[in-house]
């Protein structure tokens, strides 16, 4: 048996495979997607004032009272890294996830110490990639009070804000209802204006 016989079929398949897997189908996907789904296949890029803020997909660490807070961040060494996205991995009776938990409540009633509603469990605990970029209608109108006292704006005006950035659950059936923390914030900054 010429080696040489089974040689050129198999660079010739090589070849074909590499063509229809590595060039042909990510083209026939990123192009589908780029018709189908622009927003999506782009990063749900947000812009502001004609420049990107960031994404709808990632959450951003807002720390100012003026501003909603969204779920803690797992990622390292900053805050939603995109590029340490992992799970945090503590279980319920993790110390650890305790002592977390104590510091981030402890925080929120610091920042807030009029409020006696019970802290809602996404503003202390972090998702599973540690990234989410949204919070629960609940743990938005925890921080209602907060956000408006620090910019001097009555309640019903930030309730309203919150109502009008609240999502409804996947088509309807799937999840909670709940409001993207960036696009909230954009939209207080430019309120009034």
């Amino acid at each position: 048996m010429n080696i040489s016989s089974q040689l050129r079929p198999a660079l010739t398949i090589f070849a074909l495979l590499t063509a229809l897997t590595g060039v042909l189908y990510p083209a026939a996907v990123t192009g589908i997607a780029q018709g189908l789904f622009p927003n999506q296949a782009n990063g749900s890029v947000i812009v502001s004032d004609g420049r990107a803020v960031g994404s709808g997909l990632i959450g951003q660490n807002f720390t100012e009272p003026k501003y909603f807070w969204g779920r803690p961040s797992a990622t390292g060494p900053m805050p939603y890294n995109g590029g340490a996205s992992s799970g945090s991995n503590l279980g319920p009776t993790n110390p650890a996830l305790a002592d977390a938990v104590k510091a981030r409540v402890a925080a929120l009633k610091a920042a807030d110490p009029d409020n006696k509603a019970p802290v809602p469990v996404d503003l202390v605990t972090a998702s599973a990639s540690g990234l989410d970029p949204e919070i629960s209608v609940d743990a938005a109108a925890y921080q209602i009070g907060r956000v408006a006292r620090a910019r001097g704006l009555s309640l019903p005006q930030v309730e309203v804000l919150v109502a009008a950035h609240t999502q409804g659950k996947q088509w309807g059936v799937f999840g909670e209802a709940r409001v993207n923390v960036l696009k909230l914030n954009l939209a207080l900054d430019t309120f009034g204006k």
